[in-house]
């Protein structure tokens, strides 16, 4: 698995209250997780997307790399 870097674009799989998967930009890496920027997400998880302010904190396993960032 390729190291998750701030800017990678991720999917994110779905946990907690969220019905779906989504997907977004990492803007911080933890040790075993990093912090989600949502930026795509299905309509029937707008509500809790709302409430978290378009942020999740997810495992690094449940991140799935979509795009590398340009260095």
């Amino acid at each position: 698995m390729a190291e998750l870097k701030i800017g990678d674009y991720v999917k994110g799989k779905r946990f907690g209250s969220f019905e779906h998967d989504f997907q977004g930009e990492i803007e911080k890496v933890y040790e075993n997780s990093v912090l989600i920027h949502i930026l795509e997400f299905d309509q029937a998880d707008r509500i809790l997307v709302g409430e978290l302010n378009n942020r999740a904190i997810v495992r690094k396993d449940d991140a799935t790399l979509a795009k590398i960032k340009n260095s």
